[in-house]
């Protein structure tokens, strides 16, 4: 896993990002939609491989809170290959799970709480996963029928049984 970037929640989505361009002087990289409600851009400063992402939950979205002073941290987010394994991970490491992973939009995503409550994004390109494969037996080697063969050796004919 490799931190990303870092996600505040805001209370009016065009002035933060006036505030953050201007003020700041940092660029928009990303913005769009959440499937879920919402939206969100993401902001960099000139040479930093930081992102600052702005998350807006509109009243009535499912992510939506009031807004309490304090509950501006959104979120941490770390990139993934397999976004479902270190799910598990954290999860035996002491996170809890807050949103179980789903996909949206070629990504995978899920979000796990820290010991002290801070939310965390997993995400990471979707996974294609491979079948589940039954274990097979071997196919035991063609031995023809009134043959025999040197002890110890399925290739080595010795002689054909009449």
């Amino acid at each position: 896993m490799k931190f990303r970037y870092t996600g505040i929640r805001v209370r009016d989505l065009q002035r933060s990002i006036e505030f953050y361009k201007k003020t700041m002087g940092m660029k928009i990289v990303e913005r769009g939609r959440m499937h879920a409600g919402g939206a969100f851009v993401q902001l960099q400063s000139e040479d930093s491989p930081q992102l600052l992402e702005l998350n807006y939950y509109p009243l009535g979205k499912k992510y939506y809170e009031e807004y309490v002073e304090g509950s501006e941290l959104d979120h941490l987010a770390f990139w993934c290959e397999d976004v479902r394994k270190s799910y598990e991970k954290v999860l035996k490491g002491g996170a809890t799970s807050a949103v179980e992973p789903w996909y949206e939009g070629g990504y995978t995503l899920a979000f796990v709480k820290d010991p002290d409550g801070i939310w965390i994004e997993l995400i990471g390109r979707k996974v294609k996963r491979a079948a589940h494969k039954k274990k097979q037996k071997p196919v035991p080697a063609y031995k023809p029928k009134n043959t025999i063969f040197k002890k110890g050796s399925d290739q080595e004919l010795v002689r054909q049984v009449p």
